[in-house]
C-alpha cells in the first residue's frame, strides 16, 4: 500500500504582517469560475494589493485578487482581477461587518490554499493599519528573534 503524497499550494500575503496588525483570523471559501482553480494550481497567484469589502451585508467581496489566465483556456476565459465572492457562515459576517464599521479596521487576505478536499480557501484577517513607527519596531523584534535563532542553532 503506498501512501500518496499531499502536495499543498500555498500563496501567502507577507506584505500583510508587516503593513497590518492582524487579529481575527478567518477561513473562507472562494467563489470561482472556469479556469481560476487550474491557474491557482499552476502558481499564477497574487495576493499582495488585494483587500475585501461589502458589497451588501451579507456578501463579502475579495476585490484586486490576481489569478493569471490559464494559458490553455478558450475564448471563454475568466478575468485576472474580477470580485470574486467569499463563502462564509452568516455569524461570520455578522461579526466580521460589526468589526469593520468600527473606526481603522478593514479585511485583509492572508494566505490562499488548496484543501485536503480540492477547494480553494482564502484566509482574512481583521486588520487594522501600523504606524512608521510600529513598523520599525516589528522589524526590530524580527531581527531579534533571527538573532537569538542564531544563537540557539549555533549552541547546539
Amino acid at each position: 500500500m503506498t501512501k500518496k503524497k499531499n502536495k499543498t499550494t500555498e500563496y501567502t500575503n507577507r506584505k500583510a504582517s508587516y503593513e497590518y496588525f492582524l487579529t481575527d483570523h478567518f477561513e473562507a471559501g472562494i467563489q470561482l469560475q472556469g479556469t481560476e482553480i487550474k491557474s491557482i494550481r499552476s502558481g499564477h497567484v497574487n495576493l499582495s494589493d488585494s483587500y475585501c469589502a461589502f458589497d451588501n451585508p451579507s456578501c463579502l467581496m475579495v476585490r484586486n485578487l490576481y489569478i493569471k489566465e490559464y494559458e490553455f483556456g478558450t475564448y471563454d476565459n475568466h478575468e485576472p482581477r474580477r470580485p470574486r465572492k467569499l463563502l462564509l457562515k452568516k455569524q461570520e459576517l455578522k461579526k466580521i461587518q460589526k468589526k469593520v464599521k468600527e473606526k481603522g479596521n478593514t479585511v485583509i487576505p492572508v494566505k490562499l490554499f488548496i484543501s485536503e478536499r480540492g477547494f480553494a480557501k482564502l484566509v482574512i484577517a481583521l486588520a487594522s493599519g501600523k504606524k512608521g513607527h510600529n513598523k520599525r519596531d516589528s522589524i526590530k523584534d524580527k531581527d531579534q528573534k533571527r538573532e537569538m535563532d542564531r544563537i540557539k542553532k549555533g549552541a547546539y
